[in-house]
C-alpha cells in the first residue's frame, strides 16, 4: 500500500507494532507467575493482544505477498534472513495455536484441562521461537522508529491509526468479553 509509505512504510509500521507488543506480552508473561492472582488481567491483556497480533500478522504477510509476488520495491528491499523465514511459518503457526487455545479457553470456560495443557505447552514452544525472532530484530527496531520520527515518510498518520485502531478494538474486545472471565474465577 503505497498510502501508508510502501516497503519502508511496512516496514517501520511493522517495528512499531513489535514495541507493542513486546510491552503488552511482557505484561502478559509477568501474569502467567502469579496467574491465581492475576489471571483476569492475563485474560484481558491476552484478549487485548488479539487485534494486535493480527495486525502484525497482517503487516508481516503483506511484505511477504507482496515480495513473492515480485513487487519491484520489496524485491528491492530484499528477503528476510534465511533463518527468520524458515522461523516464520512455525512462529505463525505457534501463534495461531497459542491464541487460539487462550480464545478457546476463555469461551469454554475452566474444564477443559487437554486445552490447558495445549496452551502451557503451545506458549512454552512460542517463546523459544518468538524469543529468536525479537533478538533478530531487537537492534533494527529502535534505528526503525528513531527513524520514523526524524524522516518521515508518506503514510505515518495511516501507519499509526492503524496501530491505534487495532489497540483501541483489544480494548474494545477484552472489555467485551470480560464476563467470561467470571468462570475462571469461582
Amino acid at each position: 500500500m503505497k498510502r501508508l509509505g510502501g516497503p519502508d512504510g511496512n516496514e517501520r509500521l511493522t517495528a512499531a507494532v513489535a514495541v507493542v507488543l513486546v510491552v503488552l506480552l511482557a505484561v502478559e508473561g509477568a501474569t502467567s507467575l502469579r496467574i491465581g492472582q492475576l489471571l483476569r488481567v492475563h485474560m484481558f491483556v491476552g484478549t487485548l493482544l488479539v487485534p494486535v497480533v493480527v495486525l502484525k500478522l497482517a503487516s508481516t504477510g503483506w511484505r511477504f505477498l507482496r515480495y513473492y509476488a515480485g513487487s519491484a520495491a520489496y524485491v528491492l528491499k530484499g528477503p528476510p534472513h534465511p533463518l527468520l523465514r524458515l522461523l516464520a511459518p512455525l512462529l505463525v503457526a505457534m501463534t495461531t495455536v497459542l491464541f487460539g487455545t487462550g480464545i478457546a479457553l476463555l469461551v469454554l470456560g475452566p474444564h477443559h484441562r487437554g486445552i490447558v495443557q495445549l496452551h502451557h505447552l503451545s506458549f512454552i514452544a512460542w517463546l523459544v521461537v518468538a524469543g529468536v525472532h525479537v533478538l533478530a530484530y531487537a537492534r533494527r527496531v529502535p534505528r526503525l522508529l528513531v527513524d520514523e520520527w526524524r524522516r518521515r515518510i508518506p503514510g505515518a498518520v495511516g501507519r499509526y491509526l492503524l496501530l491505534a485502531t487495532a489497540l483501541a478494538a483489544g480494548v474494545a474486545l477484552a472489555l467485551e468479553t470480560s464476563p467470561l472471565d467470571d468462570r475462571w474465577l469461582v
